[in-house]
């Protein structure tokens, strides 16, 4: 008789300890709420600056308010939305939107986008009110260390509509506006700043309206801003004032000014502000279809014809194909093309505000 095999019993499977998913959980909660704390002490600390930055402008002569302030975003974000938020200088300029939105991530808290769904509008001492509305309106801030801080302001598909009873403004529509503001990499107290105007559409008389018609319009201007820090006032006019008396100046880089057929370019120059508040200093300047631009500003009457058929004439003496290459000077309240002074020197603030 064959002998039975026994197979021995299979030893019971040990339990799982639960401790490693106890831990991996205390972990995560205290993570949680780590996080949490971080979170609410970084919205205490955007309210206080908030209300401390209030104060500084309102002490340095700006009206400044909104109706309604939230704070939110959690967990990763700070989320500040302003309703119905209004500055104004002494001068007269202001700033106002229906809302603003703000938002910095919590581990970028220096790092502010802000947006103006709703459009805004901009109010001249003169003028009056322009309401701006676009596809998209939005601006960002951040090494708020540096002189200047970063600052960008972008704008998509953009419509300008001054109010009833006010002065018309330069632009009714632009495909793409962009400003930057940095500091120089060569210089802690200077500022580079670039402006792009794509495919505007202008509300020009004279010279550019004439020329332009229809046709859109394009600017781009890069420059170099010295002595940044003393930029600093109660108002635009005091501001450039401080600036001005410090000896600071704009270095022109490259400018170009596109209307029509017509062109305006700049390759280099200096620039500063006078005491009566206009620009001073000089551009070399580059001109295509000159003649007939100076030709239109003397039919039109926004030069007198005699001074508009002698700068014409020194256009064409100094072309070569389309182009003329000519310094223009702006200096003791006048704007000189060669030596013919064809217009007042554009104001940069008013003196009697």
């Amino acid at each position: 008789m064959q002998a039975e095999l026994s197979v021995p019993d299979p030893a019971a499977p040990r339990k799982l300890s639960r401790w490693p998913l106890y831990i991996a959980f205390g972990i995560a909660f205290a993570v949680v709420v780590a996080w949490s704390a971080a979170w609410v002490w970084a919205r205490g600390e955007v309210e206080k600056e908030l209300a401390d930055g209030a104060r500084t402008i309102r002490d340095a002569g700006y009206e400044l308010a909104w109706k309604e302030q939230k704070i939110g975003g959690y967990p990763f974000r700070l989320d500040v939305t302003l309703t119905e938020p209004r500055i104004r200088d002494r001068s007269g300029w202001a700033l106002e939107a229906p809302r603003l939105e703000a938002e910095a991530f919590l581990h970028a808290p220096t790092h502010w986008i802000v947006a103006a769904p709703a459009g805004l509008t901009f109010v001249r001492p003169a003028g009056g009110p322009v309401t701006v509305e676009g596809k998209l309106i939005r601006a960002s801030l951040s090494h708020v260390q540096n002189t200047p801080p970063n600052f960008s302001f972008e704008g998509v598909d953009l419509t300008f509509r001054p109010a009833a009873g006010a002065n018309p403004f330069g632009l009714s529509a632009a495909e793409r506006i962009e400003f930057h503001l940095r500091e120089s990499p060569r210089s802690l107290d200077e500022g580079g700043v670039w402006l792009s105007v794509k495919n505007g559409k202008a509300q020009l008389a004279g010279l550019l309206g004439r020329i332009a018609g229809d046709k859109p319009i394009s600017i781009e201007w890069d420059g170099r801003l010295s002595k940044m820090s003393a930029f600093r006032g109660e108002d635009w006019r005091s501001a450039v004032r401080h600036w001005t008396e410090a000896g600071g100046r704009m270095s022109v880089k490259r400018a170009g000014l596109t209307a029509g057929d017509a062109l305006i370019g700049a390759n280099a120059g200096s620039l500063g502000v006078d005491s009566g508040g206009r620009v001073e200093g000089a551009l070399d300047v580059s001109l295509r279809q000159a003649p007939r631009a100076l030709g239109a500003m003397g039919t039109t009457g926004t030069i007198p014809k005699e001074t508009a058929d002698a700068a014409a004439a020194v256009a064409v003496a100094r072309e070569t194909g389309d182009l003329a290459r000519m310094t223009l000077y702006f200096q003791a309240g006048r704007t000189t093309l060669g030596p013919v002074a064809i217009a007042k020197s554009p104001k940069v603030y008013e003196t009697g505000r």
